[in-house]
Formats: structure tokens, C-alpha cells, sequence
């Protein structure tokens, strides 16, 4: 079921990639063919931070996120196992955390009716509510990999090859 959770959040990135470009592409034909669609920049930006927050999740799972491995290689094993879970339980309760605020920030924008300072004036929960979601999700995948740590099973695809050289 939670597998099932951190897919939709990065279908619902993926979709929020799309938006971005549509919103990025609107902009340029309406330069080119002198029409003006409103806050064309603003919601690119919003669909681009959505899709970043929502697609954290998928991304830890898959094992895709950058790890600095310096002080892990050097550990041993033992080391390396408390090490693990000791960045796993931080990171859970830093995203916690930071998806306790985003949730609290979308809620007052709501409670207080802010909207946005450009000519669209979008309502600010709207695109806060992304920010949130994804937050709240990546919380419950960073308790759901310590969990499992805890419990001795891998459910996050960690990569064992040295990373790929990119020029």
C-alpha cells in the first residue's frame, strides 16, 4: 500500500512536469503570436517546486537520492549499520518536521486568504498543498525504510556500484 502511495506521488509529479512545460510553452507562443495568458511564469514555478516535493519519496525508495558514502566506507559493518539507521531516524525527524510546517503553512494561507503578489493572485494554499503532500510522504517513506531497517529487511534499492562519471 505504501508503494502504491509514493507511485501516485510521482505520477503526480510527473504530471505537475507536464504543467510546467505546458505553462512554459504557453508563455513562448503567446510572445510569438501576441496573445497573454496571466501567470503563465508564476505556475510554471509552482508546478516545478510541486513535482520537486512529490517525486522526494519515489526517488528515496528507488534509492536515487545523492548519498555521501566517505565516512560509510571507512566504518566497517557494524559502523556502517548504526550509521544507516542514525542518518534514517534524523532524516525522519527532520522530514516530520518540515511536513509538520508545510502542513501548518498551507493551512494558515488558507485560514488567512493569501494569495499570491502577481497579477494572477492565486490563492497560496494551492500550490503550498504540493509542498505539503510531498513533505507528509517522503515522512512516512523515511519511518517506513527505518522500520524496516530495524526490522532487518531492505525495501530501498541501494546501489552497490561505484556512481556513474559523468563529464
Amino acid at each position: 500500500m505504501l508503494e502504491q502511495l509514493y507511485n501516485a506521488a510521482a505520477y503526480a509529479a510527473a504530471l505537475l512536469m507536464v504543467g510546467t512545460l505546458v505553462m512554459v510553452l504557453l508563455g513562448i507562443f503567446g510572445r510569438l503570436l501576441s496573445f497573454q495568458v496571466r501567470g503563465t511564469d508564476a505556475y510554471a514555478g509552482y508546478c516545478m517546486a510541486g513535482a520537486g516535493f512529490l517525486a522526494l519519496a519515489h526517488t528515496l525508495m528507488r534509492g536515487e537520492h545523492i548519498r555521501v558514502t566517505l565516512v560509510l566506507e571507512h566504518s566497517g559493518a557494524t559502523g556502517k549499520r548504526w550509521l544507516e539507521r542514525w542518518s534514517l531516524a534524523a532524516a525522519m525527524v527532520l522530514t516530520i518536521a518540515f511536513a509538520w510546517f508545510s502542513v501548518r503553512l498551507a493551512w494558515q494561507s488558507y485560514a488567512f486568504h493569501d494569495i499570491s503578489t502577481g497579477n494572477d493572485a492565486t490563492p497560496l494554499w494551492i500550490p503550498q498543498l504540493s509542498m505539503a503532500i510531498g513533505n507528509a510522504v517522503l515522512a512516512i517513506a523515511f519511518i517506513d525504510l527505518l522500520i524496516a531497517d530495524l526490522r532487518g529487511k531492505i525495501i530501498m534499492s541501494r546501489p552497490d556500484s561505484e556512481p556513474a562519471h559523468v563529464e
